[in-house]
């Protein structure tokens, strides 16, 4: 009866939406069970820094199906996000449709994870090299410009080294983009937080997630890469705006 009844809810789940959680699998799994492939998957199918001699422009799909073997929790939680909010999704908008949008959100998220890169590689790069050597910022920036200047090869090394230790993985940015759509649809849906016995409204819900992952972009230090979650809602929210426009929101796919 189990057995059934668990075929059933898989054979239940729309097909873009079963095959994307089965391919985050599979590579999850690969890099488990192969935990020196899995560091070569991730340095070939994780988004790096563009200029980075790593970086590939294909890195904007792959790294979307990569997670670290190291948390199955960050796969476990994208996975049934991806379950719970889009199969919904796939039902209201048609397979097509959603597929291009969970896309366009998840590399939305990687434009934006980039355009941040650029803009803080040198400050993280000048800090950290400032505080190993016991120099203030503004010491260790005019070192570091003086040798841009001279193009000293054994700065260019260390430089090149610093920038394909840029990495992101992961579905979240389109997974934020999928939930942003699903408050978009279903505002009023009352939805639940662990160990929060009360509903909140999908509205509120994704408001709040977007003001929590906007403050921990400036301020937090983990490794999360909470403005790659805030560029799949943006992008997320022009595409949902446009369909609203077009009355095409609930529905209606165009495919």
């Amino acid at each position: 009866m189990f057995r059934n009844g668990f075929r059933g809810m898989v054979a239940s789940i729309p097909p873009v939406t079963k095959n994307l959680i089965i391919i985050n699998i599979i590579v999850w799994a690969v890099e488990a069970i192969f935990p020196r492939f899995g560091q070569t998957i991730i340095r070939v199918l994780g988004l790096h820094l563009w200029g980075a001699s790593q970086f590939n422009p294909i890195q904007f799909i792959t790294y979307l199906f990569v997670h670290a073997q190291t948390n199955p929790w960050h796969l476990l939680f994208n996975m049934f996000s991806l379950w719970m909010f889009g199969s919904v999704l796939e039902r209201v908008w048609g397979s097509k449709r959603y597929f291009m949008f969970y896309f366009v959100c998840g590399i939305g998220a990687a434009l934006v994870q980039e355009i941040v890169w650029t803009c803080t590689w040198m400050h993280d790069y000048v800090s950290g090299i400032a505080q190993l050597n016991g120099l203030t910022y503004d010491h260790m920036k005019e070192i570091v410009d003086q040798a841009l200047r001279a193009h000293d090869s054994g700065f260019s090394s260390a430089v090149a080294s610093f920038k394909n230790s840029f990495v992101t993985i992961g579905a979240s940015g389109a997974i934020y983009g999928l939930l942003l759509g699903y408050a978009f649809v279903f505002p009023n849906q009352p939805l639940y937080l662990f160990f929060i016995p009360y509903p909140i409204k999908a509205k509120y819900m994704m408001i709040g997630y977007g003001v929590i992952e906007f403050f921990l972009g400036f301020n937090a230090s983990d490794s999360v890469a909470h403005f790659a979650h805030l560029g799949g809602m943006l992008f997320g929210i022009i595409i949902l705006l446009i369909w609203r426009k077009n009355g095409t929101l609930r529905g209606n796919p165009f495919y």
